[in-house]
């Protein structure tokens, strides 16, 4: 191995151990848990389970805006919130006939290019369009009946209000604390970075699920989202540490899923869990992708299995072969649009 491949290679690695600084505050988290929590038990206590993804999609619209200030938090939170909003509206309708399975091909590739485009425009924090792409390739790929379609899109709706509600009222709070400090926006990619990313999110996204579609596998949207996944982070060295924590997070959080769904818990038991799990996440996201993996992928199985049961092995054994494959559509893309040091301007260096 050359010097150059051995210098790479630590990098690599010193990127995959890499913790980052805490979350600036624990009520982001505590916020997302409690969203979740309220949602959750609301659609079980009208036995409306079924409907457990949109509320889940609509919670995440109060994640974003990290320690961005006040006026540019809410601001952001409530257009991340409508774009979910749209996207699990569209796919709902699509979830309604019968040849959902390519179109939610075409509604996640669709939606990696808006919320690629709306992410570099914008500065979201976190950035890129795997939210987007989660929401609608999941809300299109489950079977729905016409009259389940308003009620997906209300609690979608009211979920994200909430959840935005929420992280107004916290920072409201802030602002008469004098907590407020103004953060500097991240610098925006250029032009042509930003068309390349509208580009190769969406491919790796149509391909991943086109893949996984055509081979009969039982969930491509997990694929789908895996391949987005790498190219939320901007080197390629980046891109693989993300790619690799993808993976191994999600073996880890698989073993971790299937303990947790061999208890028996009652669903008002499975969904305190899956709310600290979500309190979690948000708690260590920042500091290691691979670790909030080893906790994404149990909350998401959890959600998953609330609403549509399922046999376990099944279960555990698609959400890994699927994001491993998923996960090398995205890497093979990121290797194949790679960005030269010499062609990366200080406009598009990562904050």
């Amino acid at each position: 191995m050359s010097g150059h491949g051995r210098g790479w290679g630590r990098t690599l690695a010193a990127e995959l151990r890499h913790v980052g600084p805490p979350p600036v505050t624990v009520w982001g988290a505590v916020r997302a848990g409690v969203t979740l929590l309220i949602a959750l038990t609301t659609l079980w206590s009208v036995d409306a389970l079924d409907l457990g993804a949109a509320a889940t999609f609509g919670s995440f619209a109060g994640i974003y805006g990290g320690a961005a200030p006040y006026r540019r938090r809410w601001r952001l939170q409530v257009a991340t919130g409508g774009l979910l909003l749209a996207a699990v509206t569209t796919s709902t309708l699509i979830a309604t006939g019968e040849d959902r399975a390519w179109w939610a091909v075409v509604a996640g590739a669709a939606w990696a290019a808006v919320g690629a485009a709306a992410s570099d425009r914008f500065a979201w924090r976190p950035p890129g369009p795997l939210f987007l792409v989660f929401a609608a390739t999941t809300c299109a790929s489950v079977p729905v009946t016409a009259d389940r379609v308003l009620s997906a899109i209300a609690v979608c709706a009211a979920t994200a209000a909430f959840a935005v509600g929420l992280a107004v009222l916290e920072v409201a709070v802030e602002v008469r604390r004098g907590a407020d400090v103004p953060v500097a926006a991240p610098p925006m990619p250029s032009a042509d970075h930003r068309r390349l990313q509208v580009v190769r999110c969406a491919v790796a996204v149509a391909l991943a699920g086109a893949l996984m579609t055509a081979t009969g596998w039982a969930h491509p949207y997990w694929a789908m989202v895996a391949a987005v996944a790498p190219l939320t982070a901007f080197t390629l060295r980046q891109q693989v540490a993300r790619g690799v924590h993808r993976v191994l997070g999600t073996l880890a959080g698989v073993l971790l899923a299937g303990l947790l769904l061999l208890l028996p818990l009652p669903p008002l038991g499975v969904i305190v869990v899956v709310a600290v799990l979500q309190a979690l996440t948000e708690l260590v996201v920042t500091r290691n992708y691979g670790l909030a993996l080893v906790l994404i992928t149990p909350l998401a199985l959890l959600v998953t299995h609330l609403a549509h049961p399922e046999p376990l092995a099944e279960l555990l054994g698609s959400r890994l072969v699927e994001t491993v494959a998923g996960a090398a559509v995205g890497l093979s893309i990121a290797v194949l649009t790679r960005v030269r040091p010499a062609a990366v301007s200080p406009a598009d260096r990562p904050a």
